[in-house]
């Protein structure tokens, strides 16, 4: 079954597609929905590779809620202790460090991507950063 709704922003994850990486063609259609949350599940017309909603994004492979995953985050950063977030969010505290674990990596690899896409020290950007937050506050 298949069935046509707008995924434009979505993008073949194929690398041996002659669509891989091009946004907007029209190709990705939902092939079906699957899981608990019932995730998507998409389909290339060009090559017939099928993918997750959550491929390529944080979420992927991660099987708690998405809303419950933020709210760990948000409980990690205000300074709570992996079992106090475990305690508020009513999760295990082995999923809670998952969690962070991979978020930490995730935020690791952008900015190692971000660092070499327009070639510029850590050191330089936390410069840049400092200056305008400096011009925010006067």
């Amino acid at each position: 079954m298949q069935i046509a709704l707008d995924f434009h922003h979505f993008v073949c994850p194929n690398e041996s597609c002659g669509d891989h990486g091009k946004q907007g063609l029209g190709n990705i259609v939902l092939s079906h929905t699957y899981g608990k949350y019932q995730r998507k599940l998409l389909r290339c017309k060009t090559c017939n590779f099928k993918f997750s909603e959550r491929r390529s994004t944080f979420f992927f492979g991660l099987h708690t809620n998405e809303s419950k995953i933020r709210e760990v985050i948000l409980h990690l950063l205000e300074g709570m202790s992996f079992r106090e977030a475990a305690h508020a969010s009513g999760l295990d505290k082995d999923t809670v460090q998952r969690i962070w674990k991979r978020f930490v990596q995730y935020c690791e690899e952008s900015m190692d991507t971000l660092l070499q896409e327009f070639n510029i020290q850590l050191e330089d950007l936390i410069f840049l950063l400092h200056q305008r937050i400096q011009k925010k506050v006067k």
